[in-house]
């Protein structure tokens, strides 16, 4: 099936981009890499009066660490982000990128883009919600900062409005004792997941702060803390086996699962993978926290 027919305009200014975007008056859809909205178009699921293409819009294609955060700009390719030693400084981002489909559609997928589709099933909006990123949302009457944990309402619906753009994510740089980790189970790897989770530990005073981020497995990317699970399976002699953690997660899980069975799975058989995967994970990034491991970029 070929797309509807649609308007195409590729701007060079972001003000220029704004005001197209207004012009259609709910009628348009930006588009940056493609990867998710081309097949929406295709198969006419999406029916956009104008295209208005950003990436002649130089300001977006920043990719910078300034202080605390990995600035990303709109029209960011995944592939760059995950070959440039910046990424380095955000490693829970660097072990997500490779899940993310295939190498050859993360050449030409953003980050934001990624961010703006809202799937459930997606890596990069799990990762946001885990940082807590800060995503700029740019409109006719400025840019406004959302919290990751706030932009996503559903499945495909965010905070977005439709005269506004995602021109940017701040993700936090990792600091000094914290761990990570990144794990999710598909069909075939480059599939959506059927469950996965990202996790984030902390040590201040070498007591375990630790958050969890599930997706795949309702209309959104949860988050929870799970500090009290994880410290509650910790040793005497400071291990914190995967096994140990089930019984602490079962609970977490049953919440987090909320989505319905499907042909893929069943929402028992997610809520077991969820909590097998949510065990692993957290050992492993409460191991990379206590012995200093993870990558961290000066």
């Amino acid at each position: 099936m070929k797309a509807a027919p649609f308007a195409y305009v590729r701007p060079s200014r972001l003000s220029d981009a704004i005001a197209e975007l207004a012009e259609t008056r709910g009628g348009g859809k930006v588009i940056a890499g493609g990867q998710s909205l081309a097949p929406v178009l295709a198969m006419r699921l999406a029916r956009p009066d104008t295209l208005i293409d950003i990436n002649s819009i130089e300001e977006l294609g920043v990719l910078t660490r300034s202080g605390s955060a990995l600035h990303i700009g709109a029209v960011v390719r995944q592939r760059r982000v995950e070959r440039d030693p910046l990424s380095g400084s955000v490693p829970l981002l660097r072990l997500a990128l490779p899940w993310v489909g295939h190498r050859e559609l993360r050449s030409r997928g953003t980050v934001c883009g990624s961010l703006a589709h809202a799937d459930p099933a997606a890596e990069l909006p799990a990762v946001a919600c885990c940082l807590d990123a800060e995503l700029t949302l740019t409109g006719p009457n400025g840019h406004r900062r959302v919290s990751a944990r706030e932009f996503f309402h559903g499945a495909m619906t965010t905070e977005l409005t439709p005269d506004e753009i995602l021109t940017s994510v701040r993700l936090p740089v990792a600091a000094a004792g914290e761990g990570f980790g990144f794990a999710e189970i598909a069909r075939r790897h480059g599939d959506f997941a059927l469950a996965g989770v990202a996790v984030r530990v902390r040590l201040p005073a070498g007591r375990p702060e630790a958050t969890l981020t599930a997706f795949g497995v309702s209309d959104r990317p949860v988050t929870r803390d799970v500090s009290e699970q994880l410290a509650a399976a910790v040793t005497d002699s400071g291990e914190a086996p995967a096994d140990r953690l089930k019984g602490p997660l079962s609970a977490v899980a049953d919440e987090l699962v909320d989505t319905d069975g499907d042909i893929h799975a069943s929402r028992d058989y997610r809520r077991r993978l969820l909590l097998a995967l949510a065990g692993r994970e957290l050992s492993k990034a409460y191991e990379r926290a206590r012995d200093g491991a993870e990558e961290v970029a000066t």
